[in-house]
């Protein structure tokens, strides 16, 4: 009998993308052969976002093209728009099998049940208090760099956000744990490991008498043979003085911060039920940068918040703009039901806010350009990540402070790192020459050519 075949998708952040690859090796371990989500299948799994109602709008999309393309087919729905809205996912013709954003272990077996059985399973709980991490298998998910979660849950509650409702409280992955998977990533072969959260820098909270987040990096950065570690994102109030020595003291942390802004209108942000002033954030700017003076600073922003004026919304584009942010993503508003702001007077015009949007996205490209152009003719390390699609023989990676570079190479270089000049920005992609031969281990310069530090 040929295998059984499954096709996956995932909507919404690297959390979730990072989960569907290990629902991939779950499905794989049970002889599942994975297939693409365009081809038919006998078992079709979406993982959900709720982030805004556009993810859950696309969410149902995949629902129904996966009914298409196979009626006979067990459909599978997971994540956050599942946790919070099984009944409405459930009203949906043709969901087999409904599981949230817990006991995704089970996926599998469940699946298996509804196939075997014709029945529809609907396995959603709600997250309790004192609820352990859940540990999934991990999978690299290229050849240059792994993803390892290290925290999941949020109990920030921003008047905006329907995550904490999502994921439930925190829960810390036990740090003998995190150890382990980073030595067995470096064993591997693996030069470059995310860590990632839905609320990162809140890792340890959770643990009695464990390490926070500065406490874990400190042991991470000993493990023999890893050459770079990046942080996914931290909050602007987690940074403690230990947290920042840290990040900006150890050469194998990259100098790439993501700190989220939401909004630079101190009562926009107090409207937020988010903890600091425009002030407070351009100062802890400031105080990384003092550290790290090449480092690169990127956020995420909202705009159109509910009752923002053209006043705030240029507040926050001062702020941006003197923070020097080297990439932001922008993000206009979307009410999430349940949440305290969808019931806020003065919801912004949906034209305004795709008004607003467009006017930060030109400002983030203009920032993105200003800070790219400070490395050309420069030689830095990049991690070589895939082949340019649609150039044979370019390839491209990443610098450790994030700029995205191309090259031209006769040998494949993926999952190395190797030595680019940096020579021409065209659009947001730098272009440069290989100095290093990857093949040979020569380089075009001589031997010592020197690798410019952009840590400070």
């Amino acid at each position: 009998m040929p295998s059984p075949r499954v096709a996956l998708v995932s909507l919404g952040c690297k959390v979730n993308q990072n989960e569907l690859e290990a629902m991939k090796h779950l499905f794989r371990e049970a002889g599942y052969e994975i297939v693409p989500f365009s081809q038919k299948a006998d078992v079709y799994v979406v993982h959900t976002c709720t982030v805004t109602h556009i993810s859950d709008r696309k969410s149902r999309q995949y629902i129904r093209r996966a009914r298409r393309a196979n009626p006979d087919a067990v459909v599978a729905v997971t994540g956050c728009y599942a946790q919070v809205a099984p009944g409405e996912v459930m009203s949906i013709p043709g969901v087999d099998v409904i599981i949230g954003t817990r006991d995704r272990r089970q996926l599998v077996e469940l699946v298996e049940k509804a196939r075997r059985e014709g029945i529809t399973v609907n396995a959603v709980r709600p997250h309790e208090a004192g609820e352990a991490f859940e540990e999934l298998p991990l999978v690299e998910v290229s050849r240059a760099r792994a993803f390892l979660k290290i925290q999941e849950g949020c109990e920030e509650f921003c008047t905006y956000c329907i995550v904490p409702y999502a994921r439930g409280p925190f829960r810390s992955r036990a740090p003998e744990a995190v150890l382990k998977e980073v030595q067995r990533l470096v064993a591997a072969g693996y030069l470059e490991i995310v860590l990632t959260g839905v609320h990162t820098g809140a890792y340890g909270r959770d643990l009695p008498g464990g390490p926070d987040l500065a406490g874990l990096l400190r042991q991470i950065v000993q493990i023999p043979g890893l050459k770079r570690l990046r942080i996914s994102s931290i909050d602007p109030l987690d940074f403690t003085p230990d947290l920042k020595e840290v990040l900006t003291g150890e050469e194998i942390i990259c100098p790439h911060y993501h700190i989220p802004l939401q909004s630079g209108d101190d009562e926009i942000l107090r409207r937020m039920g988010r903890r600091y002033d425009a002030r407070y954030y351009l100062d802890l700017i400031a105080s990384l940068r003092a550290r790290r003076p090449r480092a690169a600073f990127t956020s995420d922003v909202m705009v159109g918040f509910p009752g923002e004026t053209e006043e705030q919304f240029q507040n926050t584009m001062r702020v941006v703009k003197e923070a020097g942010l080297a990439a932001i993503h922008v993000f206009p508003y979307s009410p999430r039901r349940g949440t305290p702001a969808a019931a806020m007077p003065d919801q912004v015009d949906p034209a305004v806010k795709k008004e607003r949007e467009r006017r930060l996205l030109q400002l983030g490209r203009k920032l993105s350009r200003q800070y790219a152009r400070e490395f050309l003719q420069e030689t830095m390390e990049v991690l070589v990540e895939r082949a340019l699609a649609g150039r044979p023989g370019v390839f491209e990676g990443h610098t450790g402070n994030y700029l995205q570079v191309a090259f031209p190479a006769a040998v494949d270089p993926t999952g190395s790192l190797v030595a680019v000049r940096l020579e021409e920005l065209r659009g947001s992609l730098i272009w440069g020459k290989l100095v290093q031969d990857v093949n040979a281990g020569r380089q075009e310069n001589g031997p010592g050519r020197r690798i410019d530090s952009i840590g400070g």
